[in-house]
């Protein structure tokens, strides 16, 4: 079978990705990519907005590369892009089947199923795919055969058809590597400049389940690990193919698993591997000596989810931390000189704007090198989702809007507005104090955070030049 593998065109243009300037290697697209050619079919990437592919000149590649099948893949704010490429394949040829995966269409399938797209991928794609298509091949979309694949959604007749989950992958050192050699590696940016960057993953899942945080949902509450030698191979072959030594792990809990990170810290001396890294942790899963260690093997940045101020909506939220031990975590990384990100939310439902505040508060008494605030959004699938529709709270129903940058739902005790203007507060007072100014400037990075706050202010200074509120 031809397979053809898509991130959509026009989401370049996208609030989420202006911010930052970002344009990353689609991992996911990659290792579903690596299995289906492992499988023996024929496979290619569009990686639209790295490759400035817009709705027009995807279909001509769609057409000129006459594949069997399309498979799309989509997060919550590009879900109407992904929907529009799928109606416009459909215009094309109403006989070639659209299949579609990620986030957003795991748990709004019928949302999908009502926009072009043929059958939904749901949660881990890489073995529900190649079973999929492999059954295609043999007897299109025959809904019988479709039945007895675990993990999809689909149409038959007015019906809606959700088989039951896939288990999730068990051992993940059973994948093969992700297929970089059919991306363009030498095309990814951030802050919309060229950077050589190798993006990995050492696990998948999460056992904590926080309310706001589709992760556990997507890929589970058990948390698998690859094998310090798995992930060191398939690094070190990136590396020297690709001629970059910065790594980013997009791991939720690289540093839950101990023995994982101090075998794979051996594995890279051992080999000799002169990479910088970045990677997430938590506040209660990481020591002194493990942090003392990451540095020491490469390891230049940190971030931690530290959430909030307030100990209650630590709680509430199920994060299972607490401020004293952020305190304690965000002072050895001073100790230890790494740089070390906190990420805040504002604006659950049950807060005041002083519990806002305090947050913030809270953010500047840890200074962070950087801190990453954002306003609580429901993503589908997750506990505040679920809260916030059964509550009445959630007034903008734009996914486009829901890069947690822009408030969409109100409070109990504050409006959507006012959770949008303690926003833009927050990263006015957090970036604008002079001893961090001063820093950033010392170190040559005061134009580089400028323009990333300035992205995160712009749909707020585009309300107020343009004298209209958001919705």
């Amino acid at each position: 079978m031809r397979v053809l593998l898509a991130v959509p065109p026009g989401i370049d243009k996208l609030e989420l990705y202006k911010v930052l300037g970002l344009k990353a290697p689609p991992l996911g697209l990659a290792w579903i990519a690596a299995v289906l050619e492992t499988a023996g079919h024929k496979v290619r990437v569009i990686d639209s907005p790295t490759e400035g592919v817009d709705l027009k000149t995807f279909i001509n590649e769609v057409e000129s590369w006459s594949p069997d099948v399309v498979g799309i893949t989509s997060i919550t704010p590009t879900i109407y892009k992904a929907y529009d490429a799928a109606k416009a394949i459909k215009e094309y040829d109403k006989d070639l089947p659209v299949i579609m995966g990620g986030p957003h269409v795991t748990f709004m399938y019928e949302e999908a199923l009502s926009n072009g797209v043929d059958v939904v991928v749901r949660g881990e794609g890489e073995y529900t795919t190649l079973e999929l298509v492999s059954t295609m091949e043999k007897a299109g979309l025959d809904a019988e055969r479709l039945r007895s694949i675990r993990g999809l959604a689909f149409r038959r007749g007015g019906e809606i058809v959700r088989t039951p989950d896939r288990p999730p992958i068990r051992n993940l050192d059973e994948l093969p590597p992700p297929a970089r050699h059919l991306l363009p590696m030498d095309k990814y940016t951030l802050f919309g400049k060229p950077i050589k960057i190798i993006h990995a993953m050492a696990s998948r899942g999460c056992p904590y389940g926080c309310s706001y945080c589709s992760t556990s949902y997507f890929w589970g509450r058990m948390i698998r690990y690859r094998s310090a030698e798995a992930v060191a191979d398939e690094i070190e072959d990136a590396v020297n193919k690709y001629k970059t030594n910065i790594v980013v792990f997009t791991d939720d809990e690289f540093t839950l698993g101990k023995r994982f990170v101090y075998d794979f810290l051996r594995e890279i001396r051992e080999r000799g591997l002169d990479i910088s890294f970045s990677c997430g942790s938590r506040v209660d899963t990481i020591d002194r000596d493990m942090m003392a260690k990451l540095k020491e093997h490469g390891c230049t940045a940190l971030y931690f989810g530290v959430e909030s101020g307030s100990q209650d909506t630590i709680n509430r939220v199920g994060k299972n931390i607490t401020l004293e031990q952020a305190n304690r975590v965000f002072q050895w990384a001073k100790e230890i000189n790494i740089d070390h990100v906190g990420s805040f939310i504002i604006g659950f439902p049950w807060e005041t704007i002083d519990d806002m505040k305090n947050t913030v508060r809270f953010a500047m008494k840890l200074n962070p090198t950087y801190a990453q605030l954002t306003v609580a959004t429901p993503y589908p699938g997750t506990p505040l989702y679920y809260q916030a529709v059964n509550e009445n709270l959630i007034e903008d129903w734009n996914w486009e809007h829901y890069t947690t940058l822009r408030a969409v739902m109100r409070g109990y005790r504050f409006t959507r507005e006012q959770a949008q203007r303690m926003l833009q507060w927050a990263y006015v007072k957090f970036y604008s104090r002079p001893k961090f100014l001063i820093h950033e400037l010392i170190h040559g990075r005061l134009g580089t955070i400028i323009t990333a706050v300035r992205n995160s202010l712009v749909p707020w200074f585009n309300e107020k030049l343009l004298g209209r509120s958001s919705e």
